[in-house]
This record gives C-alpha cells, structure tokens and sequence, in this order.
C-alpha cells in the first residue's frame, strides 16, 4: 500500500506551529533552518517549499494571523451589509482576538529585541495586506459617493489605518486590564476617530480619544 502523502498545507501548519513553540519553549529563534528542522521533524526541503528563510516564516505568520481573521469576519452572514467603520471594527476586534489566544508568541517576537522599528520587518506583509483592506472599505464608499470632491483617498486612509494599527498594537502589547478591556476601549475609539476625520467631523472625537489616552499614560 502506497504511504499516505502529507499535504502542503499540513506541512506548512506544521512548521508554523513548530516554530511558535519551538521560540517560546526555548525563549529564542532558531540558529538555523536545518536545526530547527531537524526539531519539529520535517525535511529542509519541505521547510523551503513553503518559506525562504526563517525571517520569512516570521512574516508568514503575521499574514496567516491576517487570513484567518479575513475567513473569520467573512463567515458571518450579516458583515457585508456593515457599514465600513463596523467592517473596520469587526476586522480589529477580531484580529486581537486572535493575537490574544497567541499572545505567548507575539509579546516574545515584539520584545525580543525591543519594539516595533527594529519588528517592522516581520510586518511588512501585514502591512501590505491591511493597507489593501483598508483601501477596499474607502473605494467601496467612493462608489457610493456622486461627487469626486466628497470621495476620500483610499491611499491615504489606508496609511492611517496601518498607524493605527501599530499603535492599538502598542497599547495591546501593554494593556494589563482584565480580558484587555482597554484595548476594546481604545479600538472602539481609535476607529471612531478616523472615520470622523474622513467625515470632516473630527474634533469631539479626537478630544474624547485625546482625553483617554492621557488617562491611561497618567494612569
């Protein structure tokens, strides 16, 4: 009887998983592709169809933490019929979601050479795929919109959402409150805010957001 062929996405759930346990078991990367292999029990081979390098599995797991909130947010019947701040709201919500039940893995790659510049690599292609997302929502209310001087550019909201993002992810990385309620709180606010902006309505929003935010750094 022939042996029974893994698949490729088997495989690839493999080397994820393996590699997230592996650097928090061992509070570390891995030195190099053919150790950390040898670990988790697959062939370089397999490793290689699937990613370049190990900096390039870092990202892929940031795009997976991605796609699997695009499949989860898109499985409920009523998100399309969202305006685009709740579709932005429900995309954030659940993307933290997510992050929270990896929060192991995600505090330890962050940290582990201090914040954000020097981890901006690794989120290089979830920045690509948020800033598409984001584009998405704005060119879907430019259809709407009769006037070209009333549509908004989805280019530069989109930069705003990926500021955003790397700040609620900040404020995550940090948040002690019970089940990251503040976290909810400054996601709920933060979208509110830069859809006002885009509905050149900005000022109880930003004031209201501004207030919180020095709460919480008095705090």
């Amino acid at each position: 009887m022939a042996a029974k062929k893994t698949s490729a996405s088997t495989i690839e759930d493999q080397i994820i998983s393996g590699y997230m346990t592996y650097v928090l078991e061992h509070e570390k990367v891995p030195t190099s592709v053919y150790k950390f292999c040898k670990t988790i029990e697959v062939t370089e081979d397999q490793f290689y169809n699937h990613f370049g390098s190990l900096e390039n599995l870092q990202k892929g797991i940031w795009t997976l933490f991605f796609k699997k909130t695009k499949d989860l947010i898109e499985k409920n019947k009523e998100f399309e019929s969202f305006s685009n701040k709740d579709k932005m709201l429900t995309f954030f919500f659940t993307f933290f979601e997510l992050l929270t039940l990896n929060r192991s893995y995600v505090l330890f790659t962050l940290g582990e050479q201090g914040f954000m510049l020097k981890k901006m690599e690794q989120l290089k292609g979830l920045r690509r795929q948020l800033k598409e997302f984001a584009a998405e929502l704005i060119e879907e209310g430019n259809a709407d919109k009769a006037y070209k001087i009333s549509k908004h550019n989805p280019t530069l909201f989109s930069e705003g959402a990926w500021i955003q993002f790397l700040f609620l992810l900040k404020f995550w990385c940090d948040d002690s409150s019970p089940a990251f309620e503040k976290t909810d709180i400054a996601i709920e606010k933060s979208v509110q805010t830069i859809f006002d902006v885009f509905d050149n309505t900005p000022l109880d929003s930003i004031l209201d957001f501004g207030k919180f935010l020095y709460k919480e750094n008095m705090a």
